[in-house]
């Protein structure tokens, strides 16, 4: 199936290259065009094919998908499995701290990783396939990993001036994540610095990384996202630009253990 936006004249020439493609043989079906509800769409059709070609049956078929639909993200219907289950659920049932997907990726990454260049932007397959799994296993949360709750005040947080009052701030934030969402991210943290101690081999600096894994990270809700479509694309810049820059603040920072942020959790929340 290949979702597409076309107009009745385009659909009209469709049909007739079907028919000539088809060596005489009728094209089954061309249904009339219709504009899906609620869409805005002014152009909007849909088609229906099927040709019969050296007694080769192939159907075709287009339809409009609105963006909204495509930003959705499918929880898995399967609380047994991994990709798409709530982070808290898949801890609970490994009786771990950090997903055992996660520790499996890094490791590997980071075992491949000696001599050649970052995976996360270069040629080496095998390599690749594994930080594309440790990327998309973020992706495909229900809940982006620093939550949908915390979102708003993230992107507060970090665009804040004063920096004694930035600190205070976004390390209070940091424990206001759920166990294993804090677990997680600081290991993340811990390997994604490890990749950048190899800048010089792997081409792979702080803010490279921040880009590519900041906006799976922190992203708006589903709700959000479906009011962010009709707002302007600079604004919509901005908000990817921040996300980056949450992932930048805590990567420049010098590394802090899952304890040491649970003993000042008292000392942040009197200040914040």
């Amino acid at each position: 199936m290949t979702d597409t936006l076309v107009s009745e004249r385009d659909l009209n020439s469709m049909c007739e290259h079907l028919e000539h493609c088809s060596m005489g043989s009728p094209v089954d079906e061309c249904a009339p065009v219709k504009r899906p509800p609620n869409t805005g769409a002014k152009l909007w059709g849909r088609v229906r094919s099927k040709i019969l070609r050296q007694k080769i049956k192939v159907e075709f078929s287009m339809k409009f998908t609105g963006r909204d639909l495509t930003l959705k993200r499918t929880p898995s219907k399967k609380q047994s499995g991994v990709f798409g289950v709530k982070i808290g659920v898949v801890t609970k049932r490994e009786c771990s701290r950090v997903p055992f997907v996660i520790r499996q990726c890094i490791e590997e990454v980071e075992k491949r990783d000696s001599t050649k260049d970052f995976p996360l932007m270069l040629s080496d397959m095998d390599i690749n396939a594994i930080a594309g799994t440790l990327k998309l296993y973020f992706r495909e949360l229900p809940e982006a990993l620093l939550t949908d709750r915390l979102y708003l005040a993230f992107l507060e947080g970090v665009a804040l001036s004063d920096p004694v009052a930035k600190e205070t701030c976004m390390m209070q934030l940091l424990c206001s994540l759920p166990d294993p969402n804090l677990f997680t991210f600081l290991t993340l943290l811990e390997h994604l610095r490890r990749v950048a101690e190899k800048e010089t081999v792997n081409k792979m600096s702080l803010l490279n990384l921040a880009t590519i894994f900041g906006p799976t990270l922190l992203r708006p809700s589903e709700e959000n996202s479906k009011g962010q479509i009709t707002l302007l694309s600079d604004i919509w810049s901005h908000d990817v630009m921040a996300q980056v820059q949450v992932l930048l603040y805590y990567l420049q920072r010098p590394p802090v253990s899952f304890s040491e942020l649970k003993r000042n959790t008292i000392y942040f929340s009197a200040d914040v």
